[in-house]
């Protein structure tokens, strides 16, 4: 199953005819209830119906011919947590089942693609929504639909108070709008923010480095690699590696990346400080602007 994708806006759209959703972070989900069973889909294809066994569980609610699309969540002192849903993503099928108790996965359903067997993904947004709703609203969690809005300036209001849950922005549809499978059809708008980060290291060589270990002050130590540096950036970082005696010193520490796994990287002890653009959501990675001299 092909999903729907979205094109990132920098200011939210306006207009009659649209409609907002909060965007949750988390693992994107296609939930299949057909008359043998459930099976589970992440956005790349794979099936992991073995690591979310509650959610299998609820969807055997669903009638026969029901397709979802969504996004799998597990919340956490108030707020949704992305590492935990990686965390349930990645157990084996015994561990999940440990998982499942300690830490219940909940499914954050924005549409229906099927229902009892009638592909409905040409019909507009609008009827998908209301199936959607009168499908999910008698079962309750961990199957819920997300909210939704027409009102731009909810939606406005959302985006503003919802990070603070974890709520990474916002997607805006059409509510004419067919089910675009495999497009970027839609538009989201995540928050992003400029802010000073520790600079605890770098990856590549003291004489060439490719991007800088940091530490965001949002009361989350985990280091984060960052976006490539520029050149200007890659000398600079350069110079104060040299400054520091740390032209030939070998990598100290691993850190681990999206999509690159464990990289290793030089340690600064004390740290640097850079100025940094990075959006509430794991993707992408936060992008450095310049070095901070003047503290």
């Amino acid at each position: 199953m092909r999903v729907a994708l979205a094109t990132a806006v920098r200011t939210l759209p306006r207009g009659a005819g649209l409609a907002y959703e909060p965007k949750f972070d988390g693992h994107r989900m296609v939930v299949a209830r057909s008359a043998a069973g459930v099976v589970l889909q992440a956005r790349s294809g794979r099936i992991v119906t073995s690591a979310f066994p509650d959610l299998a569980a609820a969807a055997l609610q669903l009638p026969a011919g029901t397709v979802l699309d969504g996004e799998v969540v597990v919340w956490h002192a108030g707020r949704t947590d992305f590492a935990l849903v990686q965390r349930r993503a990645a157990a084996t099928a015994a561990r999940a089942a440990v998982l499942a108790q300690s830490l219940p996965a909940s499914y954050a359903a924005f549409d229906v693609l099927e229902l009892a067997g009638l592909d409905v993904r040409a019909r507009p947004y609008e009827r998908r929504r209301a199936l959607l709703v009168d499908l999910l609203l008698p079962l309750g969690p961990p199957l819920q639909p997300v909210p939704m809005t027409t009102d731009p300036e909810l939606a406005a209001t959302w985006y503003e108070t919802l990070p603070a849950s974890g709520i990474e922005g916002l997607v805006v549809k059409r509510l004419d709008q067919a089910y675009p499978a495999g497009r970027r059809g839609w538009q989201k708008l995540r928050h992003t923010d400029v802010r000073d980060a520790a600079v605890v290291g770098y990856t590549g060589t003291p004489r060439r480095p490719l991007a800088l270990v940091l530490v965001l002050p949002v009361g989350d130590e985990t280091p984060l690699v960052s976006s490539p540096l520029t050149a200007a950036l890659r000398r600079e970082v350069a110079e104060a590696a040299a400054a520091r005696g740390d032209a030939e010193a070998p990598a100290t520490a691993t850190v681990t990346a999206i999509g690159l796994g464990e990289v290793p990287y030089h340690a600064l002890d004390p740290p640097l400080t850079a100025e940094v653009r990075h959006t509430s959501a794991r993707h992408p990675p936060p992008e450095v602007l310049r070095l901070r001299t003047d503290l």
